[in-house]
């Protein structure tokens, strides 16, 4: 026997709820966090397209070439709307949800939550700007 008095050979069994696997969409919240959680996918995988473009620019002229072919395919072109609609939704929904996330102080009083929103939009808005105007010049 142990000197543990408090010891025994048979754990009790814990209560659990059976939760169907589809829970989440009963209610549009869980679905739309759900949601943002799997376009996080779509925003990995367009990373690699990304890193794919980058490997096939270091491999030189004629391998940039066959990827820029590749990415005017008909398959490619619906796999980056796809992507772009759930990066889209993605990027809507963390700002919806940053003032949550970040909270900001004057002083002792809080900025309200509109505030820190638009300013991610602001911000969005700027530097897809920016950006634009590189590309584009």
């Amino acid at each position: 026997m142990t000197q543990n008095p408090h010891y025994t050979k048979h754990h009790p069994k814990w209560y659990r709820v059976r939760m169907p696997i589809f829970w989440w969409v009963h209610k549009w919240v869980h679905a739309k966090f759900i949601l943002r959680e799997l376009t996080s996918v779509a925003v990995a995988l367009y990373a690699l397209v990304l890193l794919f473009q980058i490997r096939a620019l270091a491999q030189g002229p004629e391998a940039y070439i066959n990827f820029g072919a590749w990415l005017r395919t008909p398959f490619s072109i619906i796999l980056h709307a796809i992507a772009f609609l759930f990066v889209l939704f993605h990027c809507i929904t963390w700002f919806n949800l940053a003032p949550r996330a970040l909270v900001v102080r004057m002083g002792k009083k809080r900025i309200p939550d509109a505030v820190i929103a638009a300013s991610n939009y602001v911000a969005w808005v700027v530097v897809s700007a920016a950006m634009a105007w590189i590309i584009l010049n």
